[in-house]
C-alpha cells in the first residue's frame, strides 16, 4: 500500500512553490487518550508547524478554543499563554469540522454560524449530561450515583460548536464484555438522537447532524455507527455538528484562504464557508475547476488517521467511512484533476489508549481494502511519534530552502 518512503516523499514535494499541508489533529500529532482533557502535544512539533507558515493548516472535528480546545494543549506544552499568541505558535486552520477558523496567533473567525444556532449550542451540554446520566443509572445499577455523575462529566465534551459524547473511559468498565460495549454505543446514539429532536423542536430542523467517529460511511444522509468487536472498539464519539460542516467542504475553505494569502484574491469569495459548499466530492471538484486555475491550486499533502473499511456480511459490499476519508479522497482527486503531485499520509493511531485496527497487527484490515479508491502514499505505522519526527524533518528541510515571510521563529 505504501507508494513512497520518507526520502522520496520529501524529494517529490520539498521544492513546490505552492504547497499546503492539511492535517487532522487527534491520532495524528496527538496520541489518542481515554480522557480528552489529558491530551498532550510535542513542543518541537508545534514550532515546526509554525515555521511552515501559510503552507500548513489543520482540519479537525475538535475545537481550537475553550477548556477542551487544542489551544489549551499548545499552551501547556509551551508552559505559557503569552508565547504562542505573541509568536504565532497556535495551530492554524479549521476546527469543529469547518466552523471555527483560526490563524497562528489565535485570532478566531466563525464561519457560517448564525446567532440562534450558537445560542442553542450553549445549552446542549447540560441536556446531554441529564440524558446520559438517566441512561447510565439504568444500565449500570451497581455503580453509585456519584461515580455515574463523574463518568458523565468525563464523557460529555462540552465544546462550544461541536458538543460530543466520548465513551473511552466508560468502556473500561466492560473490558471483556463486547455486548455491554455495544449497549454503551447504542445509549450514546439514543442520547444524541434525542438532542437532534430537541433542536428540531426549537425550530432548528435543518441546523445540525450527528457525526460518528469512527463510522462506516453514510446511508440516507445518516452516518453508520461502527459497533464494537473483539478486534476493534468501533465508534467512540458522536458529535453534534452544524449542517454542511464536512471536512471535505472545509478543505475548500482552506484552499481559498491559502490562495488569498498568496494572491490577495479569494477565488471562491471572501466569505466562502462550508455551508455554501456542495455536499458531494464531484460537486466540490466542479466548484474548484470553475473558479481556481491550475497555477493557483497548491500541491496538497493530506494527513489523517480515521479511515475505515468493513465488509458487510449480508451484501458482501464494502462499508467505507471515517471522518478523514472525505477530505483525503478530495485531495487525491484534486491531484488527478489538476495534475498535481498530491500526497496522502495515513497515521496509524492504534498505539494510543483507544483500540483501533493496527497495520502492524492485522495489515490494513478494518482500514482499507484492495478495491478502495483511496490510496496511501505514505503510512506512519508507528503512529503520532513517527509522524512527529517526519514532520519536524520535513519542516526543517522545507524552511531551509523556503523560509516563510510570516514566520516569526
Amino acid at each position: 500500500m505504501v507508494g513512497a518512503n520518507n526520502i522520496n516523499l520529501i524529494n517529490k514535494i520539498l521544492n513546490c512553490e505552492r504547497l499546503l499541508i492539511v492535517q487532522d489533529i487527534d491520532g495524528v500529532c496527538i496520541p489518542l487518550v481515554e480522557n480528552p482533557l489529558k491530551r498532550e502535544i510535542n513542543g518541537d512539533y508545534v514550532k515546526a508547524a509554525s515555521k511552515l507558515g501559510n503552507s500548513f493548516s489543520v482540519l479537525t472535528c475538535g475545537e481550537h478554543e475553550g477548556r477542551r480546545g487544542v489551544n489549551r494543549i499548545v499552551e501547556r506544552s509551551l508552559q505559557s499563554k503569552r508565547i504562542p499568541r505573541e509568536n504565532g505558535l497556535y495551530l492554524p486552520g479549521l476546527a469543529a469540522c469547518g466552523i471555527e477558523y483560526q490563524d497562528r496567533f489565535g485570532n478566531i473567525e466563525l464561519l457560517g454560524l448564525d446567532e440562534r444556532e450558537e445560542l442553542f449550542l450553549k445549552g446542549v451540554p447540560v441536556k446531554m449530561r441529564s440524558l446520559l446520566k438517566e441512561e447510565l443509572l439504568t444500565f449500570m445499577p451497581d455503580i453509585e450515583e456519584k461515580e455515574i455523575e463523574r463518568q458523565v462529566e468525563i464523557a460529555i465534551c462540552d465544546t462550544r460548536f461541536s458538543p460530543a459524547i466520548n465513551l473511552n473511559n466508560l468502556f473500561k468498565f466492560f473490558e471483556q464484555d463486547i455486548t455491554k460495549k455495544i449497549r454503551l454505543q447504542e445509549i450514546m446514539q439514543t442520547v444524541m438522537d434525542k438532542i437532534i429532536i430537541i433542536s428540531k423542536n426549537a425550530g432548528l430542523k435543518r441546523s445540525f447532524y450527528l457525526h460518528i467517529s469512527p463510522n462506516l460511511g453514510s446511508k440516507n444522509g445518516r452516518e453508520i455507527i461502527k459497533f464494537a468487536t473483539k478486534q476493534d472498539i468501533g465508534s467512540t464519539d458522536i458529535q453534534l455538528i452544524i449542517n454542511g460542516a464536512l471536512k471535505e467542504a472545509g478543505l475548500l475553505v482552506l484552499i481559498n484562504k491559502y490562495i488569498f494569502s498568496k494572491t490577495g484574491k479569494s477565488p471562491l469569495g471572501m466569505n466562502f464557508n462550508v455551508r455554501e459548499a456542495p455536499k458531494s466530492i464531484e460537486g466540490l471538484i466542479e466548484l474548484c475547476k470553475k473558479n481556481i486555475g491550475n497555477d493557483e491550486m497548491p500541491t496538497l499533502i493530506g494527513v489523517g488517521d480515521t479511515i475505515t473499511s468493513t465488509k458487510d456480511i449480508n451484501t458482501k459490499s464494502w462499508l467505507r467511512g471515517g471522518s478523514d476519508r472525505g477530505f483525503l479522497t478530495l485531495i487525491q482527486r484534486l491531484g488527478e484533476e489538476y495534475q498535481k503531485n498530491n500526497q496522502i499520509i495515513f497515521v496509524d493511531s492504534s498505539s494510543g489508549e483507544v483500540d483501533r485496527p493496527s497495520v502492524n497487527k492485522s495489515g490494513f484490515e478494518g482500514i482499507t481494502d484492495s478495491a478502495d479508491d483511496l490510496k496511501f502514499n505514505l503510512v506512519m505505522s508507528n503512529g503520532p511519534d513517527e509522524y512527529k519526527e517526519w514532520f519536524i524533518k520535513f519542516s526543517q528541510a522545507r524552511t531551509g530552502k523556503h523560509t516563510p515571510k510570516d514566520s516569526l521563529l
